[in-house]
């Protein structure tokens, strides 16, 4: 039997973007001819699910799981790479009890923590001293701050968020100084983000942890995309897995409050409904 005729007025499905630069065509192409040896390795926040007040009401975009669970099974390896907890990546995507996904990998707290699907088995480190250090001073400075400004404990990293402030921007800018002297004075590493300052443990980035895992399968080919500047480590990663031999391709989520990502990827979406979208046509092309 013949494929059955598409519906008079129904949209076409969206086709796979090009990337821009070579780089990422050669990329992209090393990816769809050796898929099975593929690793797609994706940021959470503002890259699967939309940026939100609430950071614990940042759920998976409704297309992210589906287009997720359609790729998957086609390529080597689909890791996730954020700043969150892992447990709460995986809550709040709906990671887990999908035979679909049974091999992917979690990345929490910028590569120190560890779920595996297969397994459900979670690794994380022990408690940094200077997070616990951190914690009262956090809270009193997030008090003096005003209102609107959030602090988010994710255990073993500490974020201050100004998007709810009158003042966001303004905020912002005055928290910074101030926190960089704390993490230098407690021995922490100072992550900012789109509205956010993360005090967090030192010695791990989602670059060291793309590479890491990039090593640990015998990835032939990466795909990494992400919206923040915390991302800027990871396309970093990639460019220094191209030059070892290791073709690779950066996405950017695209969004007005990081414009300048675009400038050092090969490919930029239209923010998580675009990653979903860019998710679904590499499925559809691989096959």
């Amino acid at each position: 039997m013949g494929t059955p005729p598409v519906p008079s007025g129904s949209p076409s499905p969206p086709s796979l973007p090009e990337p821009v630069t070579e780089s990422g065509r050669e990329g992209l192409a090393a990816l769809l001819a050796r898929p099975e040896g593929a690793l797609v390795a994706l940021d959470f926040d503002g890259t699967l699910a939309p940026i939100v007040n609430d950071p614990e009401r940042a759920y998976a975009h409704p297309d992210a799981l589906p287009a997720l669970a359609r790729l998957a099974p086609r390529i080597g390896v689909l890791a996730i790479i954020t700043g969150r907890p892992a447990e709460v990546a995986v809550r709040l995507g709906g990671f887990a009890g999908h035979p679909e996904l049974a091999g992917l990998t979690v990345l929490g707290a910028y590569g120190a923590e560890r779920w595996d699907a297969a397994s459900g088995a979670l690794h994380r480190p022990p408690p940094h001293p200077g997070i616990a250090a951190a914690r009262a001073e956090l809270a009193a400075l997030v008090e003096r701050a005003g209102p609107g400004v959030l602090l988010e404990d994710k255990g073993n990293a500490l974020a201050v968020h100004t998007r709810t402030a009158p003042d966001a921007a303004g905020v912002f800018a005055a928290l910074r100084e101030p926190l960089t002297e704390l993490a230098a004075r407690l021995g922490l590493a100072l992550e900012p983000g789109r509205f956010v300052l993360e005090v967090r443990p030192p010695g791990m980035d989602k670059g060291a942890a793309l590479t890491a895992l990039a090593r640990e399968k015998g990835a032939s080919a990466v795909l990494y995309g992400g919206d923040d500047l915390g991302d800027l480590a990871a396309f970093d990663a990639v460019a220094k897995l191209r030059e070892d031999g290791v073709p690779g391709v950066r996405v950017c989520s695209g969004s007005t409050e990081v414009a300048e990502l675009a400038a050092v990827t090969d490919l930029t979406v239209d923010g998580p409904g675009g990653i979903a979208a860019l998710l679904s046509a590499l499925a559809r092309s691989i096959g």
